[in-house]
This record gives C-alpha cells, structure tokens and sequence, in this order.
C-alpha cells in the first residue's frame, strides 16, 4: 500500500489527465462536464475537511498542553502532543489518546489521572460542539449545524467510515443541491 501510494501520488497529474480523457471518451460531453465538476468539488471537500481537521486537532493538543500546564500535570507535552494526534480520529480518536495519558499519569499520581480524564471530557464537548464544527464549516464552507448532522447521519448509516467521509459527501451533495 506504501509503495503504490508513492506511486501514485509520484504521477498523479499524468493519472488525472488519463481519468479526465477516459471521462470524456465514454461518457457524452454534457454528462462528463458535470461529472467532472462534481469530481473536483467534491476534491475541493475533502482537502478542506482534512486541511480543517488538522488545524482543529493542532488547536486541541495546544489546548490540553495548556490546561496540563495551568494544573500543574506531569508530562504535559507528550501527552498533548498524543491527544492532538489522535484528534485527527473522528469521535474515537480524542479518547483513544486519553487512554496513554490517563495511564501515564496514574503511576505517577493517580489523582491527576482522574483530573486528565475530566478535562478530555471537558476539552472534548467543547471540541465535538463547538470548536470542530467551526473549523470545518468554515474549511468547506457549510454551517457548523450541517457539520453535526453530517457526522451524525454519516456515522448512523455507514459507522466510522461514515464519520469520517459524512462531511465531505454532505458538502458535495449540498453544492449539486445548490446548483
């Protein structure tokens, strides 16, 4: 998988010309126009959704960093830097990253393991309803409501996969709605 993704992002322009022609040749013009259209909005979605994503995962690490810091919490940057890596994870990943954390911290001292594990709850509402939404609306350009039913009704009909694609499908399918 490694070495074909290498492959494939090394000639990707040469790919998407050889899709681009083969779109054209089997598929009558109008048709393949709007194909073609819906294939580069829909590309314009998920580099927004990934790009936002990213961005509110750096925002979530830099946050557990800092409210580690103000509480007097051991090992602080490591374990921010693993919650802000496992944001990336839809729904599961901020939890995920509390589980090292909250591990580390109870050799240490368990009482800021029970502290850590109230303020991912904390720091994770406030992400899950606020933060997130903001970020990845403005990224794709939907409201912050859309990005909630989107994760909502993709993770309910597809599961995790869902979850992750749901707001990128859902920003296509409103455009071509739209238009």
């Amino acid at each position: 998988a490694l070495a074909s993704s290498v492959y494939l992002l090394t000639q990707k322009n040469k790919l998407l010309r050889h899709v681009k022609i083969l779109t054209r040749a089997f598929l009558p013009r109008r048709v393949a126009a709007n194909v073609l259209r819906i294939c580069q909005q829909a590309n314009r979605n998920l580099t927004g959704f990934f790009t936002g994503k990213i961005i509110d995962s750096a925002i979530i690490g830099l946050l557990t960093f800092v409210c580690m810091t103000i509480f007097g919490m051991h090992f602080a940057p490591v374990i921010s830097i693993i919650v802000g890596i496992t944001n990336i994870i839809p729904v599961f990943g901020p939890f995920i990253g509390a589980v090292p954390g909250i591990l580390i911290l109870l050799f240490i001292e368990p009482m800021q393991a029970l502290g850590f594990a109230v303020l991912i709850l904390i720091i994770q509402q406030l992400d899950g309803n606020v933060i997130g939404p903001k970020i990845l609306g403005d990224s794709i350009g939907i409201s912050a409501l859309w990005v909630l039913v989107a994760i909502v009704v993709g993770g309910d009909l597809f599961g995790l996969p869902g979850m992750v694609v749901g707001v990128p499908v859902f920003a296509t399918l409103l455009s071509i709605v739209k238009e």
